[in-house]
């Protein structure tokens, strides 16, 4: 399980809702105890997806765009995992946007993805935010639907 708080749930919509028509990205600090994901820090990234990261995978095609897929520069990810270091914190997931799709992984998703980590994804429709699920690999590097808890 994945605990947020609604405050939380605004920063990830607002961020959706403001790179529309293109994938948005971000990060999400926190803790684990028990099996509960307990997100303390939402960090909206910038989405680096260019031709150059698209010449890294097998599947590249001209349609891939921003529109269709998403990176956080390594550097970013650098300084956000010091940041999270100094506040005693952990990366506990990813979070992106999916314009004019399901909040549903792809297999671009599944194949990017860390075991370890929570990715949401927010469904966008029109340029609104919608259905949102948080996702998690198992043993066989599948997604397996995780449950959201929200706090107010």
């Amino acid at each position: 399980m994945i605990e947020l708080v609604k405050t939380h749930l605004k920063i990830i919509f607002n961020h959706a809702q403001s790179t529309y028509p293109e994938e948005c990205c971000g990060v999400m600090l926190g803790n684990i105890s028990n099996k509960c994901k307990t997100v303390v820090e939402i960090i909206p990234t910038q989405n680096a997806w260019n031709q150059e990261t698209a010449s890294n995978f097998q599947d590249n095609h001209p349609d891939y765009s921003k529109k269709r897929r998403y990176t956080i520069a390594p550097q970013e990810m650098l300084q956000i995992q010091k940041s999270a270091r100094d506040k005693n914190l952990n990366i506990i997931g990813i979070y992106h946007s999916h314009p004019d799709y399901q909040a549903i992984p792809s297999e671009f998703d599944r194949i990017s993805a860390w075991e370890e980590y929570s990715y949401i994804i927010v469904s966008l429709q029109k340029g609104q935010a919608g259905e949102i699920n948080s996702w998690i690999l198992d043993e066989n590097h599948q997604f397996q639907q995780e449950d959201i808890k929200v706090r107010s």
